[in-house]
């Protein structure tokens, strides 16, 4: 009987003790909730080569890939503290941080930190030969889409054609729509042309620009002047899309990389890092991440630093 409550006890002591290795085991590991867009966008390949990275060489760390409806969603969550580092629009972490309604924010996101500036979008219009349509002015009265709604694309929309005193409303029709329904639309003959804002080659407008006559409509330069940082003109150049013989000016708007004040500062520091040490393996992952330099990783930072990037940008001189 003595030896069998004895047995009891030793059971009862090597349970205690698993329990509080695994609850310390718990404690320790951290994790990285990436938060990305769409699975057949810019964001989401490079969250996951991040996602590897951070994984490999940050100890005891487990790592996740969000696929969400990106830059506003991101801010969003990254400000309830749902995501540990999130990709977006320059202008949409801007709109973010002065709690801009219209484009998605209910309050200014005061949690939000800055880690990177990335590499830029470019706007890129589109329209059918037929329709016309040379420069931002000539869509008036002619149907355009602009996106998904909020999305970072269909802000970016808004701002353009603000800044040539135009509206939705000015437009003949109006429609929000991601980029390959957009040339669907287009090749059916039920829309006029699109705005995406993504790298250059993007591959729908490929695609249209190989099955008809297309126009890479002009965004006038003041436009950028206008509209301030994060935006900067920019030449999508020739050659870029069938048919497209010359140079066609337009504007860029940076991506970043966003995190939120309750991240750590060592592991702010070692996402930053990482970032910068592995560009090869990024670029491998998708083409954009080619203009990734670590010289312009402040450029145009609409939120403040994260101290943990403010560190490593101080340790490699970019800030003094």
């Amino acid at each position: 009987m003595a030896l069998s409550r004895t047995k009891n006890v030793l059971f009862i002591g090597a349970l205690v003790a698993s329990t509080a290795f695994a609850a310390t085991a718990a404690r320790s590991e951290q994790f990285i909730n990436i938060l990305t867009g769409g699975t057949s966008g810019v964001y989401y390949p490079l969250g996951v080569a991040l996602s590897k990275i951070y994984g490999d060489n940050i100890a005891e760390t487990r790592t996740q890939v969000q696929a969400t409806k990106a830059s506003v969603e991101n801010l969003n969550l990254l400000q309830q503290g749902k995501g540990e580092l999130g990709f977006s629009l320059g202008d949409s972490v801007k709109m973010a941080a002065e709690g801009n309604a219209e484009a998605g924010f209910r309050g200014p996101l005061d949690k939000l930190r800055g880690i990177a500036a990335i590499y830029p979008n470019y706007i890129q219009i589109v329209a059918t030969q037929e329709a016309g349509v040379k420069t931002v002015a000539d869509l008036e009265g002619k149907s355009l889409s602009v996106g998904a709604a909020k999305s970072g694309t269909e802000l970016n929309a808004r701002a353009i054609l603000g800044a040539t005193s135009m509206s939705y409303e000015d437009l003949g029709k109006l429609e929000y729509l991601p980029f390959a329904e957009s040339v669907e639309l287009i090749k059916n003959r039920q829309l006029d042309a699109t705005l995406q804002s993504s790298g250059l080659g993007n591959a729908a407008l490929k695609d249209l620009s190989t099955s008809q006559a297309i126009t890479v409509v002009a965004v006038p330069a003041d436009v950028a002047e206008k509209l301030g940082s994060p935006y900067a003109a920019a030449v999508i150049p020739a050659g870029t899309y069938e048919g497209q013989t010359e140079d066609v000016p337009t504007v860029t708007v940076g991506n970043f990389l966003i995190t939120h004040d309750g991240v750590s500062d060592e592991l702010a520091y070692q996402m930053t890092k990482l970032l910068f040490e592995n560009v090869p393996a990024l670029t491998a992952a998708h083409s954009a991440a080619k203009d990734i330099d670590v010289k312009k990783a402040i450029e145009g930072m609409p939120v403040p630093l994260h101290p943990g990037a403010e560190r490593y940008y101080k340790e490699i001189g970019v800030l003094k």
